[in-house]
């Protein structure tokens, strides 16, 4: 070996040892690399070389002015496809895919900066298509032996792996967040023996009401507990590790600022969160606010209760009359009484017949109403004259008790739409309790007021008045107060409720007032006003009555429903026929020709859909309004209706002022 192949050799000794890059760099041809052949590289580049070929970590060297670049066997998998025609070749020619992405991090270094990056994305093209890429990395400069930057020196790993799971985690996490978060029932993790709140979710917030209590005790976020007895329940399920579980648990909660507490009711469970080695580190806490439910449970009990009494009261009542008319009868059947006698315990049984009979009739008007089978007889009434003839009626209670009433009518027509013998039970039925229920010489007003829209009609006594705890439930069936005569008045206490449903019959409402036991009570009851009075306005109002009437067929298979619907529709004025079958209404339509449809979709013989298709094919019905009925409300129904050829689609319950709304406009519409 000559000389020259010597230190040729020796020249190239940097590269031994450098595994398959090292040993590609001695064999590489050079001719087409800006960086000339090996043994001509500078010092610093040399030694920075064989450092690199020597190390087990990703790392490439890019010098000169071209940055030709140098790597070692470490970043070969970083290359993928482009080794090992990347030895020697420039920087920009191997990774031009990315070089808008970290030509400014390499000239940063050039000017003498070390650059770091950590999980920086690069869309990178290593096997013939692009794929998405995580690096952390580090660009320092290289300089000569003369201190000149002439190159840049990287360290670098892959963190594709790395950064996709940590990305799926957090999917994961946020999934779970979400799941949490949308939970229909109230969710809250608690960290520690404080039982600091970690992670609440939207319907623990909603319970408690919307405040900030992450990252805060129980007793600072919610200290209105305290003493309620879930700190205590918390402290135990920390100290023991077992799970909780209560049913409808009272809260009292401050869920506005500076509000008033709130009973709400929970169910629950406080489940222990243990670490790897089994200790007890939190509570997780999951449940459902039950208010609502615990409210309808005590109302269904209370219900029952009061038709227990109701019934009690009920026998009571009939047994009350059959002992005298027993009596009378007994003394009949003897014989031994003289025409005075027989005469006075005929009176008896007739008196007594006579309440009975009154009796049933409350019972029977209470359930015409309840099932909607009451019919109205309406016609133009002043209401002056009807508290008149309601004070007639009681006229002979309130003389026997020596009341003093005070009749205060209007001065003005006072004129309503409604029915003469219904409207008479309301006022009556109100007066007679006003009679009983105030002792003796006790005083009644009757006022009667008239306004633009309304007329108003108040009833008031200095009797013994009404508890507030009966006060919102007078109205209701089956509830009665004894009012403090211990019921010595007798009645079933159903004639308020008679009176609320008569009265929501004609459109108005009523309302019940106290101050308490012996402060007397008034009973407010409103009416709608007619349009106007007096022969000469009758008969434009008549007119305007003609114009708003609609001629509606009802077609519903359940008979209650419809009928109720059909004397709703008549008490705002309009002819109402029902039929409760597709079939039947067909043969209706032979005959009639009405302006408006009210459609059931479940009927027994073909659906609401086939019916309003054959209603469309008849003659001189594509005028008529069909409204759909139904308790489907999806955009899908909606358009099955449209389809069918419904004009309006209206979901069960019906908005009574809603179907009001839409049948004032077809009535606009067709003048």
């Amino acid at each position: 070996m000559n000389d020259n192949a010597t230190r040729s050799l020796a020249s190239l000794k940097f590269l031994e040892g450098g595994g398959t890059t090292g040993a590609m760099m001695r064999a590489h041809d050079w001719s087409q690399s800006p960086l000339d052949h090996p043994r001509t590289w500078p010092p610093a580049l040399r030694t920075a070389v064989g450092m690199m070929i020597h190390s087990d970590f990703p790392m490439f060297i890019a010098w000169g002015a071209a940055l030709g670049f140098l790597y070692n066997d470490a970043y070969i998998q970083v290359l993928g496809g482009k080794h090992p025609a990347a030895m020697g070749r420039p920087f920009h020619a191997i990774w031009s895919e990315i070089w808008h992405d970290v030509h400014p991090l390499i000239e940063r270094a050039l000017a003498g900066e070390s650059t770091y990056r950590e999980n920086l994305p690069l869309l990178m093209d290593r096997h013939g298509y692009n794929e998405q890429t995580w690096f952390t990395f580090a660009y320092s400069p290289l300089h000569d032996e003369h201190g000149e930057v002439k190159g840049i020196y990287c360290t670098c790993v892959e963190t594709t792996a790395q950064v996709l799971a940590e990305k799926y985690r957090n999917e994961e996490n946020n999934r779970f967040r979400t799941l949490f978060d949308q939970a229909p029932g109230f969710m809250a993790i608690l960290r520690g023996p404080q039982h600091v709140f970690d992670l609440t979710n939207t319907a623990y917030l909603q319970l408690v009401g919307h405040r900030p209590i992450v990252g805060k005790p129980v007793r600072e976020a919610l200290p209105e507990v305290v003493g309620q007895g879930f700190l205590d329940l918390l402290g135990h399920v920390y100290a023991t590790g077992e799970t909780y579980v209560g049913r409808s648990m009272p809260i009292k909660l401050q869920r506005e600022p500076h509000g008033s507490l709130e009973e709400r009711y929970v169910d629950f469970v406080y489940q222990p969160i243990r670490d790897a080695s089994g200790v007890v580190t939190g509570i997780f806490a999951e449940g459902s606010d039950v208010t609502e439910r615990k409210q309808a449970e005590d109302e269904l009990r209370a219900a029952n209760r009061q038709k227990d009494q109701f019934l009690a009261m009920l026998a009571h009542e009939l047994r009350n009359p059959l002992a005298p008319i027993t009596s009378a009868a007994e003394l009949l059947k003897l014989g031994h009484l003289d025409a005075q006698g027989i005469q006075s315990a005929s009176a008896v049984i007739a008196r007594q017949a006579e309440h009975m009979t009154a009796l049933v009739d409350d019972l029977l008007d209470m359930s015409r109403v309840t099932r909607g089978l009451i019919t109205l007889d309406r016609e133009e009434l002043d209401v002056n004259g009807i508290v008149t003839n309601a004070v007639e009626q009681v006229r002979g209670l309130i003389d026997s008790r020596r009341h003093c009433l005070t009749l205060q009518l209007s001065g003005e027509p006072a004129h309503v739409i409604g029915d003469r013998t219904r409207l008479i039970q309301v006022f009556s039925n109100i007066l007679n309790n006003a009679a009983k229920y105030t002792p003796p010489r006790g005083h009644i007003t009757l006022q009667v007021e008239v306004d633009d829209d309304r007329v108003e009609v108040r009833i008031r006594d200095d009797g013994t008045g009404i508890s507030p705890e009966i006060l919102p439930y007078v109205f209701d069936l089956f509830t009665q107060a004894d009012r403090t005569l211990a019921r010595s008045q007798g009645g079933l206490g159903i004639g308020l409720a008679l009176v609320k449903n008569l009265v929501i019959l004609h459109g108005g409402s009523v309302e019940a007032r106290s101050d308490g036991p012996n402060r007397g009570s008034e009973f407010v009851v409103r009416l709608p006003r007619a349009r106007d009075a007096g022969a000469g306005v009758a008969d434009e109002k008549d007119d305007v009555r003609a114009s708003d009437a609609l001629r509606i067929l009802v077609v519903d298979d359940n008979a209650d429903a419809a009928q109720t619907l059909s004397l709703l529709l008549a008490v705002g004025g309009h002819k109402v026929a029902v039929e409760h079958d597709g079939e039947s209404a067909l043969h209706r339509l032979h005959r009639e020709r009405p302006d408006v449809l009210l459609l059931d979709i479940g009927l027994p013989d073909m659906d609401g859909f086939q019916l309003a298709r054959r209603v469309r094919a008849l003659p001189k019905m594509e005028r008529a309004v069909l409204i759909a009925l139904t308790g489907y409300g999806q955009t899908q129904d909606r358009d099955d209706s449209r389809a069918a050829g419904f004009d309006y689609h209206l979901v069960k319950p019906v908005s009574l002022e809603t179907l009001a709304r839409i049948l004032a406009e077809i009535a606009t519409a067709s003048r």
